[in-house]
């Protein structure tokens, strides 16, 4: 290395001033000649240690700066790797977000809201679908309410929109939820097995009111029907009554359960439900123009309708993965089936 190099220079120039000084004083008297030839030997060998450790000194500092530039770059890819280390360490430690359920907003009939949707709801979510939900079945009318207010994504209604609420409803889109048979029920203990759809539309009307009229005991009817906001009130209205008026005595219910349960109750009771309610404890359907309201008798039985969503547009999301699913899943037509519907093939 120079450094050890210059080192060995400064060592023997300094011999040789020692040397020249012991010398001078061992010459007893010597000539001023010797003299002043060691004085100059003398500066000559200190300037050759100053010339020396100038080169050293200089050595020296380049030798640190260097090793001081190395270390440095040494500390900067030990501080880079360090952050990507606590970035990767961070990163890992942090959980990945959880997918947000979307909220499916469907409200509207009662027939459909009751039973049907909630179970197909439970399905769809049971299959891995990430989607709460939130049913209100308070009536078909309400289905476009809430359409034309934004407060629901999805419409149940059992019967056919009006011409009114459609014109409220720009770009309102229709898809068929399946079939229902509206049966004529009365209570289990009534003699009763059939009745003509003459005979249902004067019972209902009022011109009919007692049981003797149509060949029953002699004791008053009781009629019970849904509210005026119910889908199955005005599709009953016009395929049961001719779209007449009711009678003024009807007693209004809010549900198909309720209408069960009051004519389950009454001997002298008769109603309208849906098909999945016609099994209820205490009823029995009566069969209309001599066709029994059974599925397999759908195209023929006089109180057969649709049933529907209904959409602003075609519904994006999770709303518009549900409809899919439950017009089209065969796992989805099973629970229509199930709860005494008839899935409707396109």
């Amino acid at each position: 290395m120079k450094i050890n190099h210059y080192l060995t220079i400064v060592a023997i120039a300094f011999g040789l001033s020692l040397g020249a000084c012991n010398k001078e004083e061992a010459a007893p008297a010597a000539p001023e000649t010797a003299t002043e030839k060691a004085v100059e030997e003398t500066k000559e060998a200190a300037s050759a240690i100053a010339e020396a450790t100038k080169e050293v000194a200089a050595e020296a500092t380049e030798a640190t700066k260097e090793v001081a530039e190395k270390a440095a770059e040494a500390t900067k890819e030990m501080a880079e790797k360090a952050a990507e280390k606590t970035k990767e360490v961070a990163a890992a430690a942090v959980p990945a977000p959880k997918k947000v359920s979307e909220t499916i907003v469907i409200k509207g009939s009662d027939t459909l809201g009751a039973k049907m949707v909630p179970q197909l709801a439970e399905a769809y979510k049971a299959a891995g679908n990430q989607a709460n939900f939130e049913i209100a079945a308070e009536g078909s009318s309400t289905a476009f309410t809430s359409l034309k207010s934004g407060t629901a994504q999805i419409g149940m209604s059992s019967r056919d929109v009006k011409d009114t609420e459609k014109a409220e409803l720009p770009g309102l889109v229709e898809h068929i939820a399946g079939v229902d048979m509206i049966g004529v029920i009365v209570n289990s203990a009534n003699a009763l097995e059939e009745l003509t759809l003459e005979q249902v539309e004067a019972i209902f009307t009022g011109d009919i009111q007692n049981w003797s009229e149509v060949g029953g005991p002699d004791a008053e009817i009781s009629v019970y029907t849904r509210n005026t906001s119910s889908g199955t009130y005005k599709s009953f209205q016009k395929l049961g009554m001719g779209g007449r008026d009711y009678g003024a005595d009807t007693q209004k219910m809010a549900g198909n359960e309720q209408i069960a349960q009051e004519v389950g109750k009454n001997p002298n009771g008769i109603g309208y439900v849906g098909l999945a309610y016609t099994g209820a404890n205490g009823v029995k359907a009566v069969a209309v123009d001599g066709t029994a309201a059974t599925p397999e008798m759908a195209l023929t039985y006089p109180l057969a309708r649709k049933l529907y969503y209904y959409t602003v547009g075609t519904p994006e999301g999770e709303a518009g993965k549900f409809l899919k699913w439950a017009k089209t899943a065969p796992e989805a037509a099973k629970i229509v089936e199930k709860v005494g519907f008839i899935a409707f093939k396109e």
